[in-house]
């Protein structure tokens, strides 16, 4: 099942990692800019236990096999 997920929801939406590293599980979208065409052109998302920020592909976040929407 794809996640629907839309660039102008992304900003502090909550994530799951599938697949923790770093005891990194639960993440937030903290920074989405936008080009002038309304393309994402950065996204960051931020471990909430470590605060470690980490630029991403905003459309990785609809891989279920690697992200889970909200904090599970």
């Amino acid at each position: 099942m794809q996640h629907t997920l839309t660039p102008r929801k992304l900003l502090n939406s909550k994530w799951t990692a599938v697949h923790p590293q770093l005891k990194e599980k639960h993440f937030m979208v903290t920074c989405v800019e936008f080009d002038e065409e309304g393309r994402v052109i950065e996204c960051i998302i931020e471990a909430v236990m470590t605060k470690r920020e980490i630029e991403i592909n905003w459309r990785d976040l609809k891989n279920p096999k690697v992200w889970k929407m909200g904090w599970k």
